[in-house]
């Protein structure tokens, strides 16, 4: 079989598409289990601090609370959902011994890193659409700073997938996935800021929490829709940016030596 097309640049666009027309058709497959589920927590958790709640909540920042809790439920679900795809997607390629699928074909490193990191920020974007549309049957919002919801946004889609995909290089088994899920990305959705501000977190994990880059995606995500942050929107967009651009690195340097991969 003759070589995928490449351009004058060297890039196989064919191969790369494919290979991300095959990520986002493998979790649209389980639309139920990919999409509706995370929207269904996000759902539940609002009916918990806002519905079952109503009226002991004070106002944040000058706004009702189930407006301030909002934005961070969606983005919750938008960082959970991009690691679970890339994550899940290369941890079954190993097991089922797939992995040849996309190490055979004449894909580089760095095409490889896009079409994973691509494909789990669209599962992560989509999802947090369709929260953001089943949000606003019980929360009423404005969007302030349209920059900062698509910058953090896709940032943090971006950052979350490129993750999860070191962690389903990582991973031997099932049991590595799960433990870097409940010790690793669970206590920092948590510790957030999602449901509180952070300054009102007792030491040390209130100092703890800037060096939390959850916290940063989730403040600068707000940020956008009410116009207020817990910490400073400059250093939010420098820890999303360069924390994307460092992961991108690690990954490509994974792919290039084929880490757990051709083994």
């Amino acid at each position: 079989m003759p070589p995928l097309p490449r351009d004058y640049h060297g890039v196989n666009w064919t191969g790369a598409t494919t290979l991300y027309m095959k990520e986002v058709k493998r979790f649209w497959k389980v639309g139920m289990q990919t999409l509706a589920a995370p929207v269904l927590s996000s759902l539940l958790y609002l009916l918990i601090f806002v519905v079952a709640m109503k009226g002991l909540r004070p106002s944040v920042h000058g706004v009702p609370y189930s407006v301030f809790i909002g934005p961070g439920l969606i983005m919750m679900a938008i960082l959970n959902s991009a690691f679970a795809n890339s994550s899940s997607s290369l941890m079954q390629a190993k097991m089922q011994g797939l992995t040849q699928d996309f190490i055979t074909p004449p894909l580089s490193p760095t095409e490889q890193v896009c079409a994973f990191a691509l494909g789990a920020a669209t599962r992560g974007l989509a999802v947090g659409l369709v929260t953001a549309i089943s949000v606003l049957f019980f929360v009423r919002y404005n969007i302030v700073h349209w920059w900062a919801v698509a910058y953090f946004g896709l940032g943090a889609a971006l950052m979350m997938g490129m993750i999860g995909m070191v962690a389903g290089l990582w991973a031997e088994k099932f049991d590595h996935m799960a433990a870097v899920t409940t010790f690793i990305v669970m206590p920092l959705s948590m510790l957030s800021g999602t449901f509180y501000l952070v300054d009102r977190l007792p030491e040390p994990f209130r100092s703890l929490s800037q060096y939390n880059p959850f916290f940063y995606t989730i403040s600068g995500f707000r940020y956008g829709f009410i116009g207020q942050a817990d910490g400073s929107i400059g250093i939010g967009v420098a820890v999303v940016g360069g924390l994307t651009v460092v992961m991108g690195a690690v990954c490509w340097i994974l792919f290039q030596t084929g880490y757990r991969l051709k083994s």
